[in-house]
């Protein structure tokens, strides 16, 4: 350990003031010499050695009775790699506006709030770190460590199975490893929230694979870039939140992963940016069976690659114009209400109009046919109490599966969408009974025709003439009586018969569907 004498005048002043929790500011008060870029070219005048700041959290210098030791400094070159893997620091530390000439170590080690902003910092490695109190790393900027036995890639904050009693706070902080893991938090329980506000920028994949975020995860108006080779933006697969804010202007060029993740409140995209990977391939959001209670996907224009929801679960789904690209994969997606909100509306004010029609092209984006996502909507809206677009809804999903039928299934699907909609229109049956009725009346009405039998019988009827050709269970005593000399006229007869089995199968086919569908 460095003794008194060896000090330099700034390290000597870190060492007196400790004991007392007192600041130690060797900034110069000029802008131009205090930015942290050119932190490098401090002299000794403004150098602390990292030694002198590991001796003093681990117990040099003992606290002086009636004052709280604390570490603090601002505006100081630290010399040395900060290497306190595997120590109990009872201290807290406060660093601002410092320049680091290597990477700060944590590996497992147990510290007090730790708070370092406004700083420069090649790599933090804090696996299995646990801190009572705030991480704090605002306003920092925050360069990749090596890969490692404990990093399989290039990573700048290292957080895996870390434990924070506080909250991270990372808003205006820019972490930077492109192409690899700007955050690797897999496994971080926490009991504050994750702040990520206020030009947070992360230049690599952001991991929280299974975090525990009880106080939720905020990057309002965040920017996400230069994912991982796998175009992965922000990973938050199995996750547990109670709310995830994306939203105010947040970007992400790259994929957001959302695999299994339970979030109890909110997950928000409003005014969201989704641009997908940068080479086109892979979705801009994959949030296979996600959970959340109200789920906000009003997006400030429309991804560049395709929604994955299969599976997902929300109570509440809001959506606006620019919610969804060209493919949205929708099968076995639950949600409990949908709500459109329209582009001069303010957030909140969502209107309870929507359009069939652009709910079942909103389905039709899902690649192939699949039943669950248009049951889910006519469910949906039979909840609402509105019973006819929920008949619209199956009616479209029995003319989409239609088109994966074989040929004379396909012709017999055409035969009951236009006789009785698939079930789901019976009036169309009443329609054609009443067109064919009124040909039949007016064409038989114009002839006479022979009676079948000599002696008296019921007088020739058009009008139930007609309907006895028509009606192919029980008789009103026409059909049998009558036959015309004409041959035009008999085939019509015919084929009025032929209609009406016709029409008696359809309505029967349709209505035993709805009945076992409904």
């Amino acid at each position: 350990m460095l003794s008194y004498d060896e000090l330099t005048s700034p390290e000597r002043a870190v060492w007196d003031a400790f004991p007392e929790g007192r600041r130690v500011d060797l900034r110069t008060g000029v802008p131009e010499d205090d930015r942290v870029t050119e932190g490098g070219r401090w002299g000794p005048g403004r150098t602390v050695r990292t030694a002198l700041i590991m001796a003093l959290l681990l117990g040099a210098n003992t606290t002086r009775p009636g004052a709280v030791a604390c570490l603090r400094l601002a505006g100081a070159r630290m010399s040395g790699r900060l290497d306190l893997a595997g120590a109990r620091i009872p201290h807290a530390l406060w660093l601002e506006d410092c320049w680091f000439e290597e990477s700060v170590d944590l590996l497992g080690a147990s510290t007090q709030t730790l708070v370092i902003t406004g700083s420069r910092i090649p790599g933090i490695e804090a696996n299995s770190a646990r801190v009572e109190g705030n991480l704090d790393l605002r306003r920092s900027f925050v360069e990749s460590l090596d890969s490692s036995p404990f990093n399989h890639r290039s990573t700048a904050l290292a957080l895996s199975d870390a434990r924070v009693t506080g909250g991270v706070l990372l808003s205006g902080a820019e972490i930077s490893a492109p192409g690899g893991w700007a955050v690797a938090a897999g496994g971080l329980i926490m009991e504050g929230g994750l702040f990520c506000n206020g030009g947070f920028v992360a230049r690599g994949e952001v991991r929280l694979l299974g975090a525990q975020l009880p106080g939720g995860l905020f990057m309002r108006g965040a920017r996400l870039e230069g994912p991982d080779a796998r175009g992965v933006a922000l990973a938050l697969d199995n996750a547990v939140a109670s709310t995830i804010n994306l939203s105010d202007g947040f970007t992400a060029n790259g994929t957001v992963r959302l695999r299994g993740a339970r979030i109890s409140d909110d997950l928000t995209f409003e005014g969201a940016v989704l641009n997908g990977p940068p080479d086109g391939h892979g979705p801009s959001l994959a949030a296979v069976r996600m959970q959340a209670a109200d789920f906000d996907f009003t997006l400030a224009r429309s991804p560049s690659g395709p929604v994955d929801l299969r599976g997902s679960q929300v109570s509440r789904l809001h959506d606006n114009e620019h919610s969804w690209p060209g493919v949205v994969e929708l099968d076995g997606f639950v949600y409990g209400s949908i709500k459109m909100a329209e582009a001069t509306e303010r957030r909140g004010a969502v209107t309870p109009r929507d359009s069939v029609a652009r709910r079942v092209a909103w389905i039709r984006r899902s690649p192939g046919y699949n039943p669950q996502p248009y049951e889910q909507l006519a469910s949906c809206y039979r909840k609402a109490g509105h019973d006819d677009d929920a008949r619209r809804v199956l009616l479209a999903k029995q003319r989409h599966r239609r088109r994966t039928l074989p040929a004379a299934a396909r012709v017999w699907g055409h035969l009951l969408d236009a006789t009785v909609g698939y079930g789901y229109r019976p009036w169309l049956a009443g329609v054609w009974l009443l067109a064919l009725t009124l040909l039949g009346t007016l064409s038989f009405g114009a002839r006479t025709p022979h009676p079948v039998g000599q002696g008296a019988g019921a007088p020739f009827q058009p009008l139930v003439y007609t309907l006895d050709l028509l009606i192919p269970i029980g008789g009103l005593g026409q059909r049998a009586a009558w036959y015309w000399p004409q041959a035009g006229l008999q085939w019509l007869a015919y084929l009025l018969i032929t209609f009406g089995w016709v029409l008696t199968t359809a309505v029967i086919a349709g209505v035993t569907r709805t009945l076992q569908k409904n």
